[in-house]
């Protein structure tokens, strides 16, 4: 039987876009530019005749036929990786890594460069999962999740770090609302994330704001952190957030923490999913190692 010309790469991008759970994240995978992920995916689109994602561009969702599709998707390519690493013999390996989008897109996917040029012979595939579940499918060697104060970890776990989370928002804001103590913060909007819509009121109650006569601020809500924290870099007000996902823009001065951050109690952890190998001991140490050097153990000054 003649083979279908299949549009492989535009399979190849709605695969990555599904696993991943955004456009922008399947474009940093695979090297494009997030204009051509869209376009990949419109060409698949009208080769099916059938639609593969819905919702808004912001917050796209997999179709029944999406869902089935990328299901069926990531096993294949994962089968044609196997076939090739096995022809060509090189010894590399991949780790199935699960993590939140938000980490994966705001602090993983933008260091991962320094773990292949030290390994380059390990893959990591990532896949994202917002729901916070510290015991995930079995099919995932390695889950980056967050642990509550109360919970434990087990003897199989890694330790990365301790959250602590502070108010930032764009240099511009702070002097132009004259922005100097956390009562001033009543004159700009709350930021909030779908992902953490708690995260103001832990900041309040863990920082020097208990107490003090809270007035209705306006809030705007966005789909994941990426959008909330762009937004606050544009000046549009100030967002509650975990520390490790702004450290570059403070390093660079994109945003300011005019009053530090506090810890919460919360700790992110990596999970060995199946039985730990040399490969996922590796990337444990490497995420240590990157998440010590990186995230300061105290809080920031402002």
């Amino acid at each position: 039987m003649k083979r279908r010309k299949l549009p492989l790469n535009a399979l190849r991008a709605f695969e990555a876009s599904a696993r991943l759970g955004s456009q922008m994240a399947a474009s940093f995978e695979l090297g494009v530019t997030h204009g051509a992920i869209s376009r990949q995916i419109r060409v698949l689109e009208e080769f099916l005749g059938l639609q593969v994602f819905e919702g808004s561009r912001s917050n796209p969702i997999l179709t029944p036929v999406g869902e089935k599709l990328a299901l069926r998707m990531t096993s294949t390519l994962d089968e044609m990786d196997a076939a090739v690493h096995e022809c060509l013999n090189d010894g590399t390996s991949t780790i199935d890594l699960a993590c939140l989008s938000s980490f994966a897109m705001r602090w993983l996917i933008p260091r991962l460069h320094s773990f292949y040029k030290l390994n380059p012979n390990i893959d990591v595939r990532l896949n994202t999962n917002d729901q916070k579940t510290a015991r995930l499918s079995a099919r995932f060697d390695l889950l980056i999740t967050v642990l509550g104060p109360d919970e434990k970890m087990t003897s199989t776990d890694v330790m990365l770090f301790d959250e602590f989370l502070g108010v930032v928002m764009a240099p511009s804001l702070v002097h132009s609302q004259a922005i100097t103590s956390i009562e001033d913060l009543d004159r700009t909007p709350c930021l909030r994330t779908q992902t953490r819509l708690n995260a103001w009121e832990i900041w309040r109650e863990s920082s020097n704001s208990v107490g003090v006569e809270k007035k209705k601020n306006a809030t705007i809500d966005y789909e994941h952190y990426s959008f909330a924290l762009e937004a606050a870099a544009s000046g549009l007000g100030a967002c509650a957030t975990p520390l490790h996902l702004v450290t570059n823009d403070l390093k660079i001065g994109r945003l300011v923490a005019p009053f530090g951050f506090i810890g919460t109690g919360y700790r992110y952890i990596a999970c060995q999913k199946r039985w730990p190998n040399k490969q996922t001991a590796i990337l444990c140490s490497w995420l240590k190692a990157e998440t010590m050097r990186d995230l300061s153990p105290h809080p920031l000054p402002g």
